[in-house]
């Protein structure tokens, strides 16, 4: 049987609901120095209006290490009322102190992932820290801009062997949309990883038809997240690149989200999309554009699919 793995326990897929299939509620990074999402009030009232809009779950991307504060994610599920899928796994390496890098593959990370994923993710960010009892759903993982250094080529490899061990989904962060590819290569061409258990985040950055198609063919989910940054080709390509796909026949691979990853982004408190943006102004173009079954598919039936696994766990 597949389930999806929340914070609150495990889901049936079919029970999952109206999914933002990646966004952030905290993330703390030397990059955004300044925009933290911290605060766990902030992060309700987010909650609560993605809700007030028929939203039903969300999948936190925010892996270990960078203020992710998973002690606080099964209140804010029980506040709200909205499911959290929450993350295990390691950002690129510039985001983290290279002692506790060497620290974590030394102890084996593979092992790190499993545990997060089957027995609980640690609360803070300090890896002697306490351990709750909220599971992690995925893993999240990261590669560069247009490759892989060494220290993503690890962290792709232990998050391969924790998949292996417990079916857990793989969600990757593509510098500016690039190297999808590549990770492809590595995840499900060297190291087996079912394609339907990798979403390959960020390609609206890189909105490359011939690419995506190509991502497209090897069966893994196809995620277009980021209508927090104005800067990038998101909003604009976004809906082109979703109808191109489904035009190709891959509607069953789609999966949309926020990503806010700034305090300015949110729309409850920063005056940004924020998670609402989602359902009060994508969905209904996608239903313009595709019709209300291909829109059913991104933000229900797909990301109850990505999301899911035949759980394996090693506790």
């Amino acid at each position: 049987m597949r389930a999806v793995r929340t914070v609150l326990g495990d889901l049936a897929p079919d029970r999952l609901g109206v999914c933002d299939a990646h966004d952030h509620l905290f993330l703390r990074i030397p990059a955004l120095a300044g925009q933290e999402l911290d605060d766990p009030g902030a992060a309700e009232g987010e909650l609560a209006a993605f809700g007030a809009l028929g939203g039903a779950a969300v999948a936190q991307w925010t892996p270990f290490g960078i203020g992710r504060r998973a002690a606080d994610l099964p209140a804010l599920s029980r506040a709200t009322g909205v499911r959290l899928v929450a993350a295990t796994g390691l950002h690129q390496a510039a985001h983290y102190p290279p002692e506790l890098l060497e620290r974590l593959h030394k102890d084996g990370l593979a092992d790190f992932f499993v545990a997060e994923l089957t027995r609980g993710m640690l609360d803070g960010d300090d890896p002697d820290g306490p351990r709750g009892t909220a599971r992690a759903g995925m893993i999240k993982v990261a590669g560069m801009f247009h490759g892989l250094d060494g220290h993503a080529l690890r962290v792709l490899a232990a998050a391969a062997e924790a998949h292996h061990a417990t079916g857990a989904p793989i969600g990757v962060h593509h510098e500016m949309g690039t190297a999808a590819v590549d990770v492809l290569g590595v995840l499900h061409g060297e190291w087996g990883v079912p394609a339907d258990s990798i979403l390959l985040g960020h390609l609206n950055r890189f909105p490359d038809p011939g690419v995506h198609r190509e991502l497209a063919a090897s069966g893994a989910f196809l995620a277009f997240d980021g209508p927090s940054r104005a800067h990038h080709a998101t909003d604009w390509r976004t809906v082109e690149c979703l109808v191109a796909l489904a035009a190709a026949g891959h509607t069953g691979q789609l999966l949309l989200g926020g990503d806010t990853t700034t305090a300015g982004a949110r729309a409850s408190t920063g005056g940004g999309p924020g998670m609402p943006y989602l359902l009060r102004t994508l969905r209904p173009r996608l239903e313009r554009e595709l019709g209300a079954e291909a829109a059913e598919a991104v933000f229900v039936t797909n990301p109850a699919r990505a999301l899911s696994a035949r759980w394996r766990d090693a506790s």
